[in-house]
């Protein structure tokens, strides 16, 4: 693959791959780590799709994927936070995200709950898809998308998303 794909796969898909790591790894370096090896697959596969709704789905997919892993990894499984004195690097301050408070409340939702608000209202697909992206019924994602909504507007109070 020519450096030009690379590039362009980098500039169309690192944002929405980081969030998607961050949304389901809750922590910013693994997303990053996520990232890079999303990257790496698509460039050395090559794959070519007939439009770029199916090849935006697939690169979703290969990131849920890839979180799955990652979670189920040993080295994830066994690790531990640093102790209190060791972590001064991580005390700096993570990049405020763009959509502000509303997105801190998303992060703050358990994990089914995070991924199919964040696919649904920031990646904008539609229930069936997020169904067949994550291996769920589409009953099952409307029920968490339910949920996830009331637990927002329980945290909001009311102010919003009484629609």
């Amino acid at each position: 693959m020519d450096g030009t794909r690379a590039e362009e796969l980098v500039e169309r898909y690192a944002d929405a791959i980081l969030r998607i790591g961050y949304t389901w790894l809750g922590d910013m370096d693994d997303a990053k780590d996520i990232c890079q090896t999303v990257l790496i697959k698509l460039v050395e596969e090559g794959r070519r799709f007939p439009d770029l709704g199916q090849e935006r789905a697939w690169v979703v997919r290969l990131s849920v994927n890839a979180c799955k892993n990652w979670k189920k990894s040993a080295w994830f499984r066994r690790r531990a936070p640093l102790e209190e004195g060791l972590h001064l690097a991580a005390e700096a301050p993570e990049p405020e995200p763009e959509d502000g408070a509303l997105l801190a409340l998303v992060n703050g939702l358990p994990p089914k709950y995070r991924q199919v608000v964040y696919l649904r209202y920031y990646e904008e697909y539609e229930v069936h898809e997020i169904a067949a992206l994550l291996g769920q019924s589409p009953a099952l994602v409307s029920t968490h998308l339910a949920r996830a909504r009331a637990k927002l507007r329980e945290r909001l109070e009311g102010s919003c998303c009484d629609g």
